[in-house]
């Protein structure tokens, strides 16, 4: 079962005309945490199952926009696909950063802005042919309601097998576009939940061969600047695009986690101009468009200089959170497929701890009594419209830590659990 018996769905009265939708993960571990007296300003909590950053002041990061000013002119709608001059400077920074000396550079026509990550995503699907679209297994928890509610393509799961570290080889991809007839894949990168980064050759060759086989990747990048391996700090499939007009390749990304900006719902579309155009359409019904001042207020944080300078604070203390945690679960005895490569999420196993906690529900349920919140696995195997029915999801022993809090936070959670793991049977 992909769905616990408790979600809180079976306690809605449902209404004629209307279906229920699933919450997502961290909806669910949230609202059942609430019903224990959590709250954003409640003490005591320690938060492992948020998707977002810490937000405050990083060593070495830009100082944190607290004022927005509003001109006369954002009272009125925004364009549907994104004030102008945001939509150059985010096609300059890709140029600058992924870029430089190739012959085909993003224009700002080449982006769409959006009022957060779900609906740029949602902007793209609702664009998409009726096609076999292809989604990894597991991802992000979103993606589910995402793929089934358009109806206009058929999603067709691939399976990522943790014994090998979730990898996916070049010839595992050809065989699955050409032996599945997928028209489109979705994915994030890095991974969430997993922490797994395409990068590099590897990535190069997802974009070589969805241009050669003229399959649309759709690569949602934004943890692309929490990176833990390789040369690169900051990753991007953009960065292997012969093309920008003709190759398939779109990319989602904004202000959420690589600024740390959540509260702003910024986002963009990054691909051929025909991709866009399309999304904006779909965006005309779907959401209208994004809020004017907090695009305008974007501009400043694109630059390069800002850019780079939040990635690199990023990457100094989100690292040395990355290893705390990393190290404290291990020692009560969760284990790792793969340890984090990429995003703030560690992707552990439980089927090494006591029989009582090796249940993500369990283990969840036991958390939440030291006020400890974490994500259990099942919810990020991805399935729309619950079309694989009559089989238990392969992650119920998993379990998605954040480490997206402070270390303090961190700090006392690892606590916490070590004192929970003993006293289970």
């Amino acid at each position: 079962m992909n769905q616990p018996p408790s979600s809180p769905l079976n306690d809605v009265a449902e209404v004629a005309a209307f279906r229920p939708v699933p919450r997502t993960g961290v909806i669910y571990v949230t609202v059942e945490a609430q019903k224990r007296g959590f709250s954003l300003d409640a003490p005591g909590w320690c938060n492992l199952g948020q998707g977002q950053p810490d937000t405050g002041v990083l060593p070495g990061a830009p100082d944190r926009v607290t004022n927005i000013q509003v001109q006369p002119g954002d009272l009125d709608y925004a364009p549907v696909p994104g004030v102008w001059e945001l939509r150059e400077a985010v096609a300059g920074l890709y140029n600058q950063l992924f870029r430089r000396g190739m012959k085909s550079q993003y224009s700002a026509e080449n982006v769409g802005i959006a009022g957060g990550g779900r609906v740029a995503v949602m902007r793209a699907c609702a664009a998409i042919a009726p096609i076999h679209l292809g989604h990894f297994l597991p991802d992000y928890t979103a993606y589910e309601e995402l793929l089934d509610v358009f109806r206009r393509f058929l999603p067709i799961p691939i399976l990522l097998d943790p014994k090998h570290g979730y990898a996916f080889t070049r010839e595992e991809l050809e065989e699955e576009i050409l032996g599945r007839g997928l028209s489109a894949i979705l994915a994030s990168n890095p991974c969430n939940p997993t922490g797994k980064v395409v990068e590099g050759e590897a990535l190069a060759s997802w974009v070589e061969t969805a241009r050669d086989l003229n399959c649309a990747l759709l690569l949602d990048e934004f943890y692309s600047h929490y990176v833990w391996t390789g040369n690169q700090s900051i990753v991007s499939a953009t960065q292997y695009v012969e093309d920008v007009e003709e190759d398939p390749i779109v990319v989602f990304d904004g202000l959420t986690k690589n600024w740390r900006y959540p509260g702003f719902r910024v986002s963009w579309i990054v691909g051929p101009k025909r991709v866009i155009e399309l999304a904006a359409s779909a965006g005309s019904f779907l959401d209208g468009g994004g809020v004017a001042p907090m695009q305008r207020a974007a501009i400043d944080l694109v630059q390069e200089e800002p850019t780079l300078a939040e990635a690199r604070a990023v990457h100094v203390e989100f690292k040395k959170k990355r290893d705390f945690l990393v190290e404290g679960l291990k020692d009560i005895g969760v284990r790792f497929d793969l340890e984090p490569q990429g995003t703030f999420y560690a992707w552990g196993d439980l089927s090494g701890l006591p029989p009582s906690l090796r249940s993500s529900d369990d283990f969840f349920k036991a958390a939440l009594d030291h006020q400890v919140i974490c994500v259990p696995g099942h919810f990020f195997d991805v399935n729309p419209g619950k079309r694989r029915t009559g089989r238990p999801s392969r992650f119920l022993q998993h379990m998605r830590f954040s480490f997206g809090p402070a270390m303090p936070v961190l700090e006392e959670a690892v606590d916490r659990l070590r004192a929970m793991v003993p006293q289970a049977g």
